[in-house]
């Protein structure tokens, strides 16, 4: 199973990037860092929030609907084409609201220090890239047969560990539990930029966007 930044460097990664960036009238290599964080966090907070059996089928009813079964992945050039809709920006800002809660300022903070953009930025590329997310989580959904928690915590574990280690899984509960007053970003970035040593993982990835 590939991990979510595998997914990312891939094809199919640089053509989300290309498009959340166009549509948001960000930088490139910026919108890529940002995704590049913000993408296993929210994950990782679907896993936390699939941990309880309400959670859990709350999260596979959502992957199970239609709307999200991966069909979006096959016509990317259709869905930014002339910008994407507002039903589905207002559709990405309900995914946030329902994944990180009460965290989502201090996470678009916290991602937006790191990567030289505001919050308000981070939020807008976020909504873009929230329904790609779930199709993908959809979709992967339905190639592997996950029907059951356990299977959902296997496929979202699969898919955020892919090559990372210790360090990558403290950063995203880290960050996750940032209360938006920024004091944590300078402790946060040093455990992902200080552990560039796992080249494969979420270090060596931001390691390089950052010049580390």
């Amino acid at each position: 199973m590939s991990g979510i930044l595998d997914i990312l460097n891939s094809d199919l990664g640089q053509s989300i990037i290309s498009g959340a960036a166009n549509q948001t009238n960000q930088p490139q290599d910026k919108t890529a860092s940002v995704l590049t964080m913000a993408l296993p966090v929210m994950m990782q907070a679907m896993k936390r929030n699939a941990s309880s059996p309400e959670g859990a089928a709350n999260l596979l009813g959502a992957l199970n609907n239609s709307k999200h079964d991966g069909s979006l992945l096959d016509n990317l050039g259709g869905f930014f084409e002339g910008g994407v809709n507002d039903n589905m920006l207002e559709e990405g800002s309900k995914i946030l609201n329902h994944v990180l809660g009460s965290k989502q300022q201090g996470v678009n903070k916290l991602i937006g220090d790191k990567s030289g953009m505001d919050a308000n930025q981070v939020a807008e590329i976020l909504k873009v890239a929230a329904p790609i997310l779930l199709g993908l989580l959809g979709k992967q959904t339905r190639q592997n047969n996950v029907s059951s928690p356990a299977g959902l915590d296997d496929l979202l574990g699969g898919m955020i560990k892919g090559n990372s280690g210790d360090n990558e899984q403290s950063f995203l509960e880290a960050i996750l539990d940032a209360d938006g007053d920024g004091s944590v970003v300078d402790d946060v970035a040093g455990m992902v930029l200080g552990s560039s040593k796992n080249k494969g993982g979420l270090g060596g990835l931001l390691g390089g966007l950052f010049g580390k």
